[in-house]
């Protein structure tokens, strides 16, 4: 299952490309020219990990045996067994794009072809080294919420 991309919002703004970049730095002659860090999809990258309570909805829309990508939310939930909830960041740890695609107990990263398990963030094809950061996650009152508890 997977979810489409949503349009940018207003209040993002594309980041430059690593060639643009560089440029900029090879021109300014200046060491230390610094940018917003991107993640390739959506603007300047966000922290990987909720640092607050996020609602994601019914618990009920992510089937046992199955996962959710939250993009927004850059989020991937799976309930691997009836009742138990486990989450991710959708945040890629080779180079920081949010993962696009949930497919077959995979998830997977539209910048460099990275993938990763569902069940557990381990990676399953590189160029990523580093398993997807585990989020906390609970099913309360027929609703998901993953982060830290208020």
């Amino acid at each position: 299952m997977s979810t489409p991309s949503s349009p940018q919002s207003p209040a993002e703004t594309p980041c430059a490309s690593r060639r643009t970049v560089l440029r900029g730095a090879a021109l300014a002659g200046v060491a230390g020219l610094g940018a917003a860090a991107c993640d390739g999809k959506t603007g300047p990258k966000a922290a990987a990990v909720p640092t607050a309570p996020v609602d994601l909805g019914p618990a009920a829309d992510v089937p046992v045996g199955q996962a959710r990508l939250f993009r927004e939310q850059r989020l991937i939930v799976s309930q691997p067994v009836q009742g138990q909830y486990k989450a991710f960041s959708a945040v890629c740890t080779h180079a920081g794009c949010v993962a696009d695609k949930v497919d077959n107990g995979k998830v997977r990263c539209p910048c460099h072809g990275s993938e990763f398990d569902v069940n557990t963030g381990k990676v399953l094809q590189g160029p990523a080294g580093d398993p997807l950061p585990s989020v906390p996650v609970r099913s309360t009152g027929g609703k998901l919420i993953a982060g830290p508890e208020a």
